[in-house]
């Protein structure tokens, strides 16, 4: 019994890690470090929820065809007796199952530097987190994007030119200055697996590294009024030699 459980469990396995590679299609095309990283955890979750989901599933309908009871069987269950080690079994699963999940969800929270509300700002917090990404030699290139209601603006001091279109690098850290003309609006590039609110009042940074080329969209994640559905616009990663 016990083998044949085990050869059950390698398959499941098998069968949820395959689902778990799927999952990196389910998702838009990864344009940028943070994305890469979101995608690995999406696709961690979706193998571990798989072979949960497929685990509980098999059991019963295994119990529903094999262990039915008989027609005419209108009697009780056997009465056992509480299990000890069954009960101590399946508690610490799930507890290492969520602490497991916990640890690599703050990983690549702290990876990805997305700053929580408490971080807020120019600190050195922010700025220490966000180091944990740079990769390159050149500091990064800062832009300062102001959003009101109902479009986004786009400031490049290097350059001291302004556009409605965000355009970026490609392979080069970016440092976003984010500041709210009148209410509460939220930064959210799906290509790129970041979404930030931005709090009238504030100037936050907010960085990250796009290593695709391509043109994406920038949306406004939260309800900032009644045209929030149109504060949309362009994101274009372009090599930095041009």
């Amino acid at each position: 019994m016990v083998v044949q459980l085990g050869l059950v469990a390698l398959g499941l396995a098998g069968i949820s890690l395959w689902i778990g590679q799927q999952a990196y299609g389910w998702m838009p095309v990864a344009a940028s470090i943070e994305a890469l990283l979101v995608d690995d955890l999406f696709s961690f979750l979706t193998t571990l929820g798989a072979f949960i989901f497929l685990g509980v599933v098999g059991t019963l309908l295994y119990s529903v065809v094999f262990q039915r009871a008989g027609k005419y069987d209108d009697g009780d269950g056997p009465a056992i007796e509480g299990n000890l080690t069954l009960e101590v079994v399946w508690t610490l699963i799930p507890l290492c199952l969520v602490l497991w999940i916990a640890v690599y969800s703050y990983r690549v929270y702290d990876q990805m530097a997305i700053l929580g509300p408490m971080e807020h700002g120019h600190g050195a917090m922010g700025e220490a987190i966000a180091a944990s990404l740079q990769s390159e030699l050149d500091p990064p290139e800062t832009i300062e994007v102001h959003a009101r209601q109902w479009a986004w603006e786009f400031y490049y001091p290097q350059e001291q030119v302004a556009s409605s279109e965000l355009h970026l690098p490609n392979n080069r850290r970016i440092n976003l200055v984010l500041t709210s003309a009148d209410v509460l609006h939220g930064l959210y590039i799906p290509a790129f697996r970041l979404k930030q609110d931005i709090i009238p009042g504030r100037s936050i940074d907010f960085q990250f590294t796009p290593i695709r080329e391509g043109t994406y969209r920038l949306r406004d994640s939260q309800y900032s009024g009644t045209y929030f559905a149109a504060m949309q616009t362009n994101v274009v990663v372009e090599s930095a030699s041009t």
